[in-house]
């Protein structure tokens, strides 16, 4: 009897010395869609290192696939909120921040001095001056070029700064039987990769978040001041880039059939699986058509987000401000081949990456997401539409127009 009531003491004291411990465990729920091999294994990586930093916090990971989750968010913010989820910048966040389903974290960029570290992203992350989630990779578009056709037709690519200097360049590719610039707009949205560096570098950042938000009319003499600069390289764009995808024409880089590509870093794979390498595939960032404005750039944004019904809030900043350190996006970019948003972080030795980074964290402009990731859906799809058929067809400009304005008209009125 006598061990029976010792044995009862002690397991009471270990449950009194358990308890506490216990009570101490938190747990902070994440929502993502990072389903792909690299993404996955950045986010575990990521995960990890917190966990191992806060022991007493416990991270569970609700994993969906890309598709997926485009509805799925929409249906947890508002039933089952988790504490973070991901999603993306710019005019993607804004309807969740419109209806009170993201919540500011303005506390989290003040305290930890990330206007200045995360200042790429600052104006894709803020609305109403508020700033809505936390940046941690994009990846920067631009013109990719074939350096050996440059030489074949005598222009060096450092000498173009301004579209004038583009344009002159594609009289002499032309000259010699080169298509100046190639892509392949099948798919449509490789169309709106040019469109939208016309539109920033015409009008710059704040007017086209302006037309993408649906502010301004399709047949405002602006936007056909963009349609005007587009119009003057449409004659030396490879005549079948409407019946190819932009792998496709990949291969007119490649074989030196064409001098330049507007597209995302992501490509650099592809021009390397055709056989190019570091010393002839070239970098440039889209060229000046108006001084006056600041240069903006294109460079698709995944940031992470507090639902309004998320139960650990302390935790989920706590979280925010560790995925915002330097070192903590330079490991998780390492692993995606992308590039940190922080300024003070670092990149791979990788020639590409390398221009990347300085292109962004130089771009005093502000960065776009992408017109399918700027516009809603429905005008997304429209607009792409309309600007592959300029392409083919720049004479229906202002059928093209009209019609895109009534799209305006009917999708930002609802």
């Amino acid at each position: 009897m006598a061990q029976l009531k010792h044995g009862l003491v002690v397991l009471a004291a270990l449950l009194a010395t358990a308890a506490p411990v216990a009570a101490q465990q938190r747990t902070l729920v994440i929502n993502h869609d990072a389903s792909d091999p690299a993404p996955k294994a950045a986010f575990d990586e990521l995960i990890a290192a917190f966990e191992a930093e806060h022991p007493d916090i416990k991270v569970q990971v609700n994993l969906f696939d890309h598709e997926g989750y485009k509805t799925a968010i929409r249906n947890f913010l508002t039933a089952d909120a988790p504490d973070l989820a991901n999603w993306y910048a710019g005019n993607r966040m804004a309807p969740f921040v419109e209806a009170g389903q993201f919540q500011d974290v303005s506390d989290v960029w003040e305290e930890h001095g990330l206007k200045d570290a995360l200042a790429p992203a600052l104006s894709s992350m803020t609305i109403d001056d508020k700033q809505w989630g936390i940046p941690y990779t994009y990846y920067q578009w631009g013109i990719y070029y074939n350096a050996d056709v440059y030489e074949q037709v005598g222009v060096d690519p450092d000498s173009i700064e301004t579209w004038d200097d583009f344009i002159a360049a594609c009289e002499q590719f032309k000259a010699a039987n080169i298509d100046c610039l190639t892509t392949g707009t099948r798919a449509l949205w490789p169309a709106a990769g040019i469109f939208d560096y016309l539109s920033l570098r015409t009008n710059g950042y704040d007017w086209h978040m302006q037309l993408t938000n649906g502010e301004i009319p399709w047949t405002d003499d602006a936007v056909r001041a963009v349609f005007a600069e587009w119009a003057k390289v449409v004659p030396y764009t490879s005549a079948n880039h409407a019946a190819v995808d932009w792998q496709d024409a990949v291969s007119n880089i490649v074989q030196g059939r064409a001098a330049n590509f507007v597209m995302g870093n992501f490509a650099v794979a592809a021009f390397k699986d055709g056989g190019m390498t570091n010393d002839n595939l070239g970098f440039m960032p889209f060229p000046t058509i108006n001084p006056g404005i600041p240069r903006a750039e294109e460079a698709p944004t995944d940031s992470i987000h507090i639902p309004a019904g998320a139960k650990n809030v302390e935790d989920a900043k706590l979280f925010l401000a560790f995925m915002a350190r330097p070192e903590v996006q330079t490991q998780m970019n390492k692993t995606l081949g992308q590039l940190p948003i922080n300024v003070h972080a670092e990149v791979d030795d990788d020639p590409f990456l390398i221009k990347g980074f300085e292109l962004l964290s130089t771009a005093t402009g502000g960065i776009a997401q992408f017109f399918d990731r700027d516009a809603p859906a429905e005008m997304a799809k429209a607009g792409m539409e309309g600007f592959q058929e300029f392409m083919v067809r720049p004479e229906r400009l202002d059928t093209i127009l009209e019609r895109l304005e009534r799209m305006r008209a009917r999708v930002y009125a609802n």
